[in-house]
């Protein structure tokens, strides 16, 4: 029997959730993954004027008015076209957004890592709050404005485009020393959950029941199915 899409995704939901349960448990426990990360920082750290632009595409500033164009955008062409539902995929982006903050804040203040050398003494490092955002605000718009687009080669372009804004944010802020290597794959972990759930939402519209619709559907001929 096929696997629907919605159980598809839901399935997906253990490798992320595995491998951040096993990052956080590692800088909490100091363990050997953290001796890797911190090598593998020395070797990426190198700050210059590229690396300061691609972190600043995980700002708050740069990343939310992106998305907030595509909420807008979603609900206006959902309400417009009938949709059902058509406020589900605008929220679940919205509290995606908002629930980057909630769940980053108390991550840092228990896991007190402190930062590469390439900051100024601080604690509170893990996971990246930039990261997050950037794969929260640029993946929920991508996904919000997928449904409307019919052209494979427009979606294609649209989820390359957003791999490099996130991959480009991560890279930043990686290769500047604003944070570890694990510090933005933990991120990745969690942002590729909540959009899990934005996913989910979007899957949950339907298009609008027409008159043709009810008619084909309890095997009454329509104008365009019926005998000529």
């Amino acid at each position: 029997m096929p696997v629907s899409p919605p159980r598809a995704l839901s399935a997906l939901l253990a490798l992320p959730v595995l491998l951040f349960a096993l990052i956080t448990w590692q800088v909490l426990a100091d363990g050997p993954l953290i001796g890797v990360d911190e090598r593998l920082s020395r070797v990426l750290v190198h700050p210059d004027r590229l690396s300061e632009l691609l972190a600043d595409l995980g700002n708050v500033q740069v990343a939310v008015p992106v998305l907030a164009v595509a909420l807008a955008y979603a609900a206006w062409r959902g309400r417009a076209g009938g949709m059902d539902r058509w406020w589900l995929p605008p929220l679940a982006g919205a509290l995606a957004m908002v629930l980057v903050p909630a769940l980053v804040a108390p991550l840092k203040a228990w896991t007190d890592r402190p930062g590469t050398p390439a900051v100024p003494p601080a604690v509170g490092y893990y996971p990246s709050g930039h990261t997050a955002t950037a794969v929260v605000a640029y993946g929920a718009a991508t996904l919000l404005l997928l449904g409307p687009l019919r052209s494979p080669a427009v979606r294609r372009v649209l989820v390359a485009l957003c791999a490099v804004l996130v991959l480009g944010a991560s890279y930043g802020l990686v290769r500047r020393g604003y944070h570890w290597p694990l510090d933005v794959v933990a991120s990745w972990c969690l942002g590729a959950v909540l959009l899990t759930a934005v996913a989910l939402a979007a899957g949950r519209t339907a298009p609008p029941v027409t008159r043709s619709t009810r008619r084909s559907s309890s095997g009454t001929p329509s104008s365009s199915n019926g005998p000529s």
